[in-house]
């Protein structure tokens, strides 16, 4: 099954998002973590770091990743 292509970090950056919301590729773990985008450069799409990820709690490759559209504290961590 074929992922969607997802926005570039660039757009999302110029929506006002800075942040990126990492989900477990399981949907029985349902691990997430928030990460701060600016690590990525703005031509890079979402989609293309999904497989890049390893959850740390089941061990799942893989990563549904997501605008953090809640802007909080939290982003930068």
């Amino acid at each position: 099954m074929d992922r969607p292509t997802k926005i570039t970090f660039g757009e999302m950056r110029a929506s006002g998002v800075r942040g990126v919301v990492v989900y477990c590729a399981d949907y029985t773990c349902s691990h997430s973590v928030v990460l701060s985008a600016e690590r990525w450069a703005d031509d890079v799409r979402l989609s293309e770091i999904e497989g890049t990820f390893t959850c740390s709690p089941c061990g799942k490759r893989g990563a549904d990743v997501r605008p953090d559209w809640i802007i909080s504290p939290r982003v930068g961590l």
